[in-house]
């Protein structure tokens, strides 16, 4: 299954050529014209990745990407912004937990290269729970087979470590 990006982009043009550049790389990718208009395609739709501009009509994108930090915590947050200042980053990194911040227009291969390692982390810590769950599982049954049948889980080995196998099991 492919990941997922939602554009948010008052300015079609730049939507178009985020949009076409992302399909290129393989990912389903959404647009938004405002926050208003991406609120809904992340209630119905998984998101991986969301790239909102900061200033649009309505809500900013440090809003919308605050409301995405506290209901959709795991999408990755990026934000773009034509007006590149030092409050206007700080606000987004401490309110949205942006990923990244990058200004318009955004060098496209950059762009490609950040997204691309944020979801190889993103997949890494979902993978890594996943091993983690396994062996939170594996660690119970072991458990309770030890606590039904104590000893079953000690194994003999020789001084070389090799396993000893006690062969008068009748």
């Amino acid at each position: 299954m492919p990941h997922t990006v939602l554009v948010v982009d008052d300015q079609e043009l730049l939507r178009d050529i985020l949009k076409e550049t992302l399909q290129r790389e393989s990912y389903q990718v959404f647009c938004a014209v405002s926050a208003e208009e991406a609120l809904p395609i992340l209630s119905r739709q998984q998101i991986d990745v969301i790239i909102s501009d900061e200033k649009m009509p309505g809500m900013s994108g440090t809003e919308l990407l605050t409301i995405v930090r506290k209901k959709y915590p795991d999408t990755i947050r990026i934000i773009l912004t034509g007006h590149a200042n030092l409050n206007a980053a700080l606000r987004a990194i401490n309110n949205g937990e942006v990923y990244r911040f990058f200004t318009k227009p955004p060098n496209l291969i950059e762009l490609i290269v950040t997204i691309r390692q944020a979801l190889q982390q993103k997949d890494l810590l979902k993978e890594n729970q996943r091993l983690l769950d396994m062996v939170r599982k594996q660690s119970l049954s072991i458990k309770s087979m030890e606590k039904r049948y104590p000893g079953i889980s000690k194994v003999k080995r020789d001084p070389g470590g090799a396993i000893i196998i006690d062969e008068d099991i009748e």
